[in-house]
């Protein structure tokens, strides 16, 4: 059950800063990008599209798929995977 509980906060986290993400991951994120336009968190549909029956209580990803809106007026999908760490690994 925690797992879910951290999930969900990862998950808003990551909408409240999506347009920072943005900003770090694309360095002309705010030419490309209809910042001001805001984005559609596509969850309900991510899950339809991909499915998680054997996810481990121990597996930690956060994924979310964002409708973005660029300049030119088009939309465009975003899948965001983010893995998070909880202990030291040096494989990681």
């Amino acid at each position: 059950m925690a797992r879910r509980k951290n999930d969900a906060l990862w998950k808003g986290m990551l909408e409240r800063v999506f347009d920072d993400l943005l900003r770090f991951l694309f360095e002309d994120a705010d030419k490309v990008f209809d910042l001001e336009r805001g984005f559609e968190f596509l969850d309900k549909e991510l899950a339809e599209l991909y499915p998680e029956p054997g996810k481990g209580a121990d597996v930690r990803f956060v994924d979310k798929l964002v409708k973005v809106f660029l300049k030119d007026g088009t939309e465009e999908w975003v899948l965001v995977r983010v893995e998070v760490q909880g202990q030291h690994d040096a494989a990681f």
